[in-house]
């Protein structure tokens, strides 16, 4: 046997680079505005048990009221695509504390329930600024090796919230009455100061930096996010043809060339070409991130979190102490399964963690919803041993969310879509999903008088079912892939991408070169 003919070595796979520190800091800042959405849940499900004491509001009322600051996030979240395109991510975000913190302080200081609904408005327009914001803000400058886990940062410190509005219940339902809710959304005040100033530390998004011609902001940052000097070359390349910017351009041409780019990429004709006139690739996209934003609200998340000292009771736990304590649980159990989902992102992709979550969320809606119809027709003794199957089912279903649906889905619809449309699809991404949360806990009470609580959580159980068919069918897998790649996978959307192919090509061959001699 020759030389040549020897059976070739086996080359080891290659390592994953380390996170970027630079990276992981600025993805951590940003994320910490999701803790405002999630406290606002959370410390709500406490709040109304004391507030309609207090203020001697009805049902109908207090559902309306923690239900509508979706609604009124809707707006903020609209509003957040054009201010971020405007101002930039960074300053959006300041902007999303400042008005939660203006929000907090008027629903703590409410004398009365029209007072209340005013501070709810506020708030909800921060809700929707900061939910929107972070998720894209963290994909533009994450890595392509480490954005999965980066991205899901949001959900991480949303999920943190709810477990802090629930301390938060817990911690001041001995104070009187008229004092207890009060305390307990003043304290969702103070966070946003903190959050406010912090942000100000954070590098502006490279993509908005290019998309306003200024390429060496844009180059610095990139080098300090990426794991390489030729990565950040690459993804600076990629961002310069997503908006229609001259491979060959100068860095002083660069800016001139920004201007007469299509004006989609400076955020107008946006509305139109996401709407009234996108192409097949567009569609695709609009389905897949809005179709999965639909059904991570739809299967009645929000409702758990925001009403399980509710289910609690029916579940057996009369005590108003004893069910704020129980609802702690549901805060730790999300806290403690969103890292399987952060940690496995990046290695087993987005569709099994997806897919694997969709089908446990379904089973366990249908055990909860089975195990509370069965508790009507059981003498009491039984009763009691299917009210902790009811409990051990629901809290199953939101590690199965926190596991998967809750986190990739923010991290999913951040990815594919094109640079020119990112913003603005997020945000039409993320109104939908806080109109669903919206419709959802707005209804949730009525819905369960109307069909009982088990034919609430059979509903929900048939429409997480339905979605996972959805997942199954329409959503192909981004791990591993840039940004600008992730799109060609709806189709091609833009130009064919030889030159830019061709240019990294030729780059890393000179580098592998430079290195052998």
């Amino acid at each position: 046997m020759t030389k040549d003919d020897a059976v070739p070595v086996a080359v080891a796979p290659a390592k994953r680079p380390p996170i970027n520190k630079y990276a992981f800091g600025c993805a951590l800042l940003a994320s910490m505005n999701s803790v405002l959405l999630g406290y606002d849940i959370s410390v709500m499900s406490g709040a109304q048990i004391f507030m309609k004491e207090d203020l001697k509001i009805t049902d109908t009322q207090i559902e309306i009221l923690a239900g509508v600051i979706n609604i009124y996030s809707l707006f903020g979240s609209l509003a957040a695509g054009m201010t971020s395109d405007w101002l930039g991510r960074r300053y959006t975000m300041v902007l999303a504390a400042a008005i939660f913190f203006t929000g907090a302080l008027l629903m703590g200081l409410a004398p009365n329930y029209a007072f209340l609904m005013a501070g709810r408005f506020v708030a909800g327009i921060g809700v929707g600024y900061a939910l929107m914001i972070a998720p894209v803000y963290t994909a533009e400058v994450a890595p392509t090796s480490a954005r999965g886990f980066l991205t899901s940062f949001p959900e991480v410190f949303n999920n943190s919230g709810i477990l802090l509005g629930y301390v938060s219940n817990f911690a001041f339902a001995r104070l009187p009455v008229h004092l207890s809710w009060r305390a307990m959304f003043l304290v969702g005040a103070v966070p946003p100061i903190f959050l406010g100033i912090a942000v100000l530390a954070m590098p502006e998004s490279p993509r908005w930096l290019v998309m306003r011609g200024r390429i060496e902001d844009a180059r610095r940052v990139l080098l300090k996010t990426s794991d390489s000097p030729d990565e950040a070359e690459d993804r600076l390349l990629d961002i310069k043809k997503a908006v229609g910017i001259p491979e060959d351009a100068s860095d002083g041409e660069d800016v001139v060339a920004i201007v007469r780019a299509n004006k989609a990429s400076q955020g107008e004709g946006v509305w139109k070409e996401l709407l009234l006139n996108p192409t097949r690739p567009v569609r695709r996209m609009l389905v897949a991130g809005l179709g999965l934003m639909f059904i991570q609200q739809a299967t009645g998340v929000d409702c758990v979190v925001m009403y399980s000292p509710r289910v609690f009771e029916r579940a057996g736990i009369k005590s108003k102490t004893n069910s704020l304590g129980a609802s702690m649980a549901v805060g730790v159990c999300k806290t403690f399964f969103i890292p399987i989902a952060t940690l496995l992102l990046d290695r087993v992709g987005r569709r099994p963690l997806l897919l694997a979550s969709g089908g446990g969320m379904a089973i366990f809606l249908f055990t909860l919803a089975t195990s509370l119809l069965m508790m009507d027709r059981r003498p009491e003794g039984e009763a009691k041993a299917l009210g902790a199957i009811s409990i051990a089912a629901m809290l199953s279903f939101v590690a199965s969310f926190a596991s998967g649906l809750g986190p990739v889905a923010w991290v999913y619809t951040s990815e594919i879509y094109p640079v020119r449309l990112r913003a603005q699809a997020a945000a039409i991404g993320t109104g939908l999903n806080r109109l669903m949360s919206g419709a959802t806990t707005m209804s949730f009470l009525s819905l369960s008088n109307a069909i009982t609580i088990a034919g609430s959580f059979y509903l929900y159980a048939s429409i997480a079912a339905a979605g996972w068919v959805f997942m199954y069918f329409f959503l192909p897998e981004t791990k591993g892939k840039s940004l600008e790649d992730t799109v060609k996978l709806f189709g091609k959307d833009t130009d064919d991408d030889d030159d830019v192919d061709t240019s990294r090509h030729e780059r890393k061959r000179s580098t592998e070169l430079s290195a052998q001699h």
